[in-house]
């Protein structure tokens, strides 16, 4: 594999070139408020290079996705800026690529990344909202001191106004029980989508509470931890490959998704099964948003 591309899919220039792509591949290394296991900042490195590994060909959707073109930017690390510097930097960054018409793929990354994408984002697409798969709510106000951390991602997404679609969440603190399931929130736990029936209520409830502008938030650990380990806080009974990619297609089939992330992975020493999870998933969401063209 030496003489393959480091870039997202390994793909040769014709098919990489950014004035052409539809998608562009952000990675973002950002990793200062994780409070149980590490790694994730070396996430998006291993994502992509899990993704040199993914059957260009698509099964489900038999096409080739990256015929659309991606392209892969270099990992934003801008220098001497941590913490909230950094992210108000990647909010600036967001807005920029954003405005470039293109589909936004970012890749974490601790989940604090993603307010800062949503907010740039959301100065070109103002209406925007957000469907998160997560096994936390993430509705905190602050923890360990930190307003920007990972556990009050949400929180600081809708108070930018967004509406927000929670699907896989099966850890909740008492602080969050008010934002739950009311006002902006629709939440989905993970216990209560367990039949194909209960799953297809969910979807169609967030279908019509998201509006036509969606951003989608992956944190790989709404997943089960059988299927990715690799995670800095992993929480039994996630949602199985299967019923993930059941609430993704009819939100990329009906709504505008015009940008998503995936965060959280967290590598493990030995394994690739994580990052390689999260690479397919990657490819297989672009190639749901390639399909609605």
């Amino acid at each position: 594999m030496s003489d393959t591309p480091f870039n997202f899919g390994g793909l040769p220039p014709e098919l990489t070139d950014r004035a052409k792509a539809k998608f562009l591949v952000l990675p973002v290394p950002f990793e200062e408020s994780v409070s149980y296991g590490g790694g994730t900042g070396k996430g998006p490195d291993a994502v992509i290079e899990a993704s040199r590994q993914v059957e260009l060909w698509d099964e489900e959707l038999l096409r080739e996705t990256c015929d659309a073109g991606i392209h892969t930017l270099p990992a934003f690390k801008p220098a001497r800026a941590k913490g909230e510097k950094y992210l108000k930097l990647l909010a600036e960054e967001a807005t920029a690529l954003a405005a470039e018409g293109k589909v936004l793929v970012s890749l974490g990354g601790e989940h604090s990344i993603t307010p800062a994408l949503v907010e740039g984002v959301k100065k070109k697409y103002p209406k925007l909202s957000v469907l998160q798969i997560d096994a936390h709510a993430d509705l905190r106000d602050e923890y360990e001191g930190k307003k920007w951390s990972h556990a009050c991602a949400m929180k600081r997404v809708i108070e930018q106004g967004c509406k927000l679609a929670q699907a896989g969440i099966r850890n909740f603190s008492k602080s969050e029980v008010p934002f739950v399931d009311r006002g902006l929130v629709a939440t989905a736990p993970a216990h209560l989508t367990r039949t194909s029936g209960d799953l297809r209520k969910a979807i169609e409830r967030f279908l019509e509470h998201l509006t036509d502008d969606v951003y989608i938030t992956v944190d790989i650990d709404g997943l089960d931890p059988s299927l990715v380990p690799g995670t800095g806080t992993p929480e039994p009974g996630g949602l199985s490959w299967y019923d993930t990619l059941d609430f993704l297609r009819p939100i990329f089939a009906q709504k505008n998704v015009v940008a998503f992330d995936i965060v959280e992975v967290a590598p493990l020493e030995g394994s690739s099964v994580s990052q390689f999870v999260a690479a397919k998933l990657a490819y297989r969401m672009m190639g749901y948003r390639a399909a609605r063209g």
